[in-house]
């Protein structure tokens, strides 16, 4: 028996998220008061792509109801809001579901004493979900490039959830939308000026008069990574202000295979940053008509990214507001992997590293003014949420090895980093596989090479582990001066 839900979390003030759930279960469980039913989709033999499932990018994760563990299934691209609940012994079937078989075949190839209707009743809610290739995943990306395409800058999503929590702590959770919008905003600019004072105390160095070429901040959540965020930024409190920056992330789930930018200003908790379009128009005369075609092909990846979104507040709350009332512009790009296909794109049909980063030292040295180039980089990503089998949080001496190999990795890396050794810091991540995953190595080459060397400074390390012990990521704050 299947019991489908719907349930509806805090939802984003400007609408961006949306936490709806769909779950799926191949057990009656007890209906709980907090949720609200919804009518089961209904699988229909007539459409081909419910006959012949394609399972979209998907991510799953454990989840618990009562004391049941569940298998949550996901959109890796984030394009879809819906959730699926269903068995963990789901995934023998789903690994069937890549468009070579229909229902017969997937019956025959799991051959488990799967029922046919459990088997159509699963598809139809992945459908509704859009996690199947299809018309209705379709029609959820066309929704979302129109969307994009409709507003003059992105909302805010993360820092919004963010400085709304903040408010919530004063308010209470009942408070207006316009209360919230209000006192998140100041209690934001209250909370990092508070990070920025604690984590620059000590600091022999905590202030820069002078403006760096380029700085690099973590793009974890504000609470596992003020410390290095507020490493970065609080030096630059009464440093020169900056006349643009650009801020150069990581593609997480989007479609692009090679570098995306992004035509848009962002807006946060503490007001717009508007797009520096100048700085776009110099940027495509350097580029041939079809690299800039690709530049901006996949655009729509910034609506859910955000290792772009996540500097806005700081690049705000440290150089504020010009003479004229307006924040300094900034660019949003994101930039791939060079390891896996030697700095071109995954597939060979996005634009590659190397052009792009001609392009953006030949714009940088002909815009007038000062430019800020902001590596938005998060390191290592390892633990039991990322596939490694050994616990990180854990004393026993294969924790312990463990912990210490990631960190050797780090300093190894970062080492090369320190020394401006781009090309090596490639071949090495080539060559070894990337072993503990780091997801920014694009970013942090490309703002090396654009900046064109200089004294890069490591100015702050650290590992932040979640409360479960299952992931931790490391990130570094550093400057390049």
């Amino acid at each position: 028996m299947v019991v489908t839900c719907r349930v509806y979390g805090h939802p984003e003030r400007d609408g961006r998220i949306r936490a709806a759930y769909t779950l799926t279960l191949f057990t009656l469980l007890e209906e709980s008061p907090a949720m609200t039913e919804r009518q089961p989709p209904v699988f229909d033999p007539a459409a081909p792509h419910q006959q012949r499932p394609k399972l979209r990018a998907i991510r799953g994760f454990p989840a618990q109801h009562g004391e049941q563990t569940l298998l949550g299934l996901a959109d890796a691209r984030q394009i879809s809001d819906e959730v699926v609940f269903t068995s963990p012994a789901a995934q023998v079937i789903l690994q069937h579901m890549d468009g070579s078989r229909d229902v017969d075949g997937i019956l025959a190839a799991v051959s488990q004493g799967l029922r046919r209707s459990d088997l159509e009743m699963l598809i139809a809610q992945l459908d509704q979900a859009g996690l199947l290739e299809g018309p209705t995943f379709q029609e959820m990306l066309m929704k979302v490039r129109r969307e994009y395409d409709s507003m003059p800058y992105l909302p805010p999503a993360g820092t919004a959830n963010f400085a709304d929590a903040l408010a919530a702590q004063e308010l209470g959770e009942n408070a207006t939308k316009e209360r919230l919008a209000e006192v998140g905003a100041t209690k934001l600019r209250e909370q990092m000026d508070k990070w920025m004072d604690e984590a620059l105390k000590d600091a022999p160095d905590p202030a820069y008069t002078a403006l760096p070429k380029a700085i690099i901040a973590p793009h974890l959540d504000y609470w596992r990574g003020w410390q290095n965020y507020s490493h970065a930024y609080g030096r630059l409190r009464v440093a020169d202000r900056p006349d643009r920056v650009i801020i150069l992330g990581t593609n997480h789930f989007g479609f692009g295979t090679g570098v995306v930018a992004c035509d848009k200003g962002f807006q946060s908790p503490l007001g717009l940053c508007e797009v520096d379009q100048a700085f776009i128009d110099t940027l495509n005369r350097h580029l041939s008509a079809e690299q800039s075609r690709l530049l901006f092909e996949h655009r729509f990846d910034h609506e859910r990214e955000h290792s772009v979104e996540l500097q806005i507040p700081w690049i705000q709350r440290v150089f504020g507001e010009s003479d004229g009332g307006a924040f300094p512009k900034v660019l949003g790009i994101l930039v791939h992997d060079p390891a896996p296909n030697n700095g071109e794109s995954y597939d060979g049909k996005g634009l590659g590293i190397l052009p792009f980063i001609d392009a953006m030292k030949k714009t940088v040295a002909e815009m007038p003014g000062r430019t800020l180039i902001v590596s938005s980089a998060d390191l290592s990503h390892v633990g039991f949420s990322f596939g490694d089998r050994v616990s990180i949080v854990a004393n026993e001496p294969e924790s312990v090895a463990f912990r210490n190999k990631v960190v050797q990795h780090d300093r190894e890396m970062i080492e090369l980093i320190r020394q401006g050794k781009g090309e090596e810091l490639v071949a090495s991540m080539a060559w070894q596989q990337n072993p503990t995953r780091w997801c920014s190595v694009g970013n942090l080459v490309a703002t090396m090479k654009i900046v064109g060397g200089g004294d890069v400074r490591l100015l702050n390390y650290a590992i932040a582990t979640d409360p479960q012990g299952a992931a931790a990521v490391s990130s570094m704050a550093g400057a390049i001066v």
